[in-house]
Order: structure tokens, then C-alpha cells, then sequence
């Protein structure tokens, strides 16, 4: 079994969610907000289906469909939003912007100044997160699969989601791992998983059923 110099060191995260008293009462709000909002607001708002409900799938749509849709009754507009893919962005800023273009494309002006009703407003949340060494280590594939089976999802989520925005590629941390291991058509096959067509427990399981099947 090949080992690697450089074991692949497993870490832990978890997100606190911050309140931050800013609203939205139209979209033009919602749109003058999300340009200037700091990444932490759109990465919460985008992504928090995929960690906190990970037991559906296909994953719920990112909160702007579901306001668009739910609460201004734009289902058009719902489902362009719903229909973006989160995981083709290299960066959240890139989100954002596809966001934005995509609102400012399709909402007439009238729409845009039209204020919801009160209590039915966007609330904008943030993401605090806080990353936590663990002392798992693998140094080859066996243990690295053997290590899938009892990661937390919060540590799944770090490595195969986060760690694209983090870097800004394409690769998750397993895959620039195993690509270094020696590893290359792993690597590939396991950065072709779609966490966004998988539950967090459905990526881990997919994950473990690649590992397993190159070491027999």
C-alpha cells in the first residue's frame, strides 16, 4: 500500500449562525444589501441547506429562490434562482455576482420598489465558522478510507465544499491528496461527486465506496 509523505491531516468545523439585524423589505433592497455584504452573509444564505439539511435530496433551493418565490410569488424568478448550480463557483464572490445579474435581468422596476409585507421580510444571517484540528491522520488510502467512516459531517463539509471556495479550484482537499498519493483516477472520481445531488451521509458513502473499491 502506498503511503504518502505528507499525511492527509483531517480537521473539524463548525458554523455559528450571527444575526444581523439587516433586513430587506424589496428586492432593490435585497439587491443593494447582497452587493456589499460580506461573504460570510452570501455563503450562509447559498449553502446552509447543503450542512444543516443534509438528509434531503435533492438539496432545498438557496434562501433568495425561496423568498422570491414564497414571498413575492415570482415563481419564474424562484426557480432561476433555485436552477443555479452553487457548486460551478470557484468563489463566493462569483455567486454573488451571478445572483445579482440573474435578479436584475429578470425583476421589473416596479417589482424591485414593491415593499412585502412586514414580518415577511429577508433577514440577512451570517456564517461564523471555527475550524478545529483533529487528530486524525492518513497516511495511506486504507486508512484513509477507514477515516471517511467517522468524520462529522461538519468535517465533510470543510474538506469536499469549503475547501473549493477556499482555494478557488475545482479539487477538493481528498482529491489534490490523492492526486499526490499517487492516486489520479481516485482523485478525479472522487472530484466528481456532487454534494449538491448527494446528502452529506450519500457523499460519504459514495467516498467510501470509491476508496474501497481501489484497495481490493
Amino acid at each position: 500500500m502506498k503511503k504518502n509523505r505528507e499525511p492527509f491531516r483531517f480537521v473539524d468545523q463548525v458554523h455559528l449562525k450571527e444575526l444581523t439585524g439587516i433586513k430587506a423589505r424589496n428586492f432593490k433592497e435585497l439587491g443593494d444589501i447582497l452587493r456589499n455584504a460580506p461573504d460570510s452573509i452570501v455563503h450562509y444564505h447559498t449553502h446552509h441547506f447543503l450542512e444543516e439539511h443534509h438528509y434531503l435530496t435533492p438539496e432545498p433551493a438557496n434562501d433568495f429562490a425561496v423568498w422570491a418565490n414564497d414571498v413575492l410569488g415570482d415563481e419564474i424568478l424562484g426557480e432561476k434562482l433555485a436552477s443555479i448550480d452553487i457548486l460551478e463557483f470557484p468563489t463566493i464572490s462569483a455567486l454573488r455576482d451571478r445572483i445579482i445579474n440573474l435578479m436584475e435581468q429578470h425583476v421589473p422596476s416596479g417589482l424591485k420598489m414593491r415593499r412585502v409585507p412586514e414580518g415577511k421580510e429577508f433577514y440577512f444571517v451570517k456564517w461564523v465558522s471555527i475550524v478545529l484540528p483533529t487528530s486524525r491522520l492518513a497516511h495511506d488510502l486504507r486508512e484513509f478510507g477507514e477515516a471517511l467512516g467517522m468524520l462529522s459531517l461538519g468535517s465533510l463539509y470543510f474538506h469536499i465544499i469549503e475547501s473549493r471556495l477556499r482555494t478557488g479550484k475545482a479539487s477538493n482537499d481528498f482529491s489534490v491528496w490523492l492526486d499526490s498519493l499517487g492516486e489520479q483516477e481516485l482523485a478525479e472520481a472522487v472530484a466528481k461527486v456532487d454534494p449538491y445531488t448527494y446528502t452529506l451521509e450519500g457523499v460519504r458513502s459514495q467516498l467510501i465506496k470509491l476508496a474501497a473499491k481501489r484497495i481490493k
